[in-house]
């Protein structure tokens, strides 16, 4: 059985968070990213499997190799879904610094 995973839960996990900060800034081999880690590389392939699986990364055989790859259309998804959310609280901080403001301002 293959239940497609949950993208947030898979970017909820500081590793998998820390591995797409790296493939971010260049496509690696599992090799190469696991070498960022202190932990065995099979826990590393799990990792970079759920993180495949939830097509935040692609996966593309080079030879022996297999080169990850971010994908920036999943990112996105997630970017897009985020920002109402990141809207809201720039108006909520917005309304606070200027009933904080309006408060300094009376006592001066």
């Amino acid at each position: 059985m293959n239940l497609r995973r949950d993208v947030f839960q898979a970017i909820a996990d500081p590793t998998r968070r820390s591995i797409l900060m790296l493939v971010a800034a260049q496509s690696m081999t599992a090799g190469a990213i696991a070498s960022n880690f202190d932990t065995a590389r099979p826990t590393v392939s799990k990792h970079l499997q759920i993180l495949t699986e939830c097509e935040l990364l692609r996966s593309e055989q080079n030879g022996r190799e297999v080169i990850y790859h971010l994908n920036p259309n999943k990112m996105k998804e997630i970017a897009d879904f985020i920002e109402p959310f990141r809207q809201m609280w720039d108006e909520k901080f917005n309304k606070l610094e200027s009933v904080m403001k309006a408060y300094q301002n009376r006592d001066a």
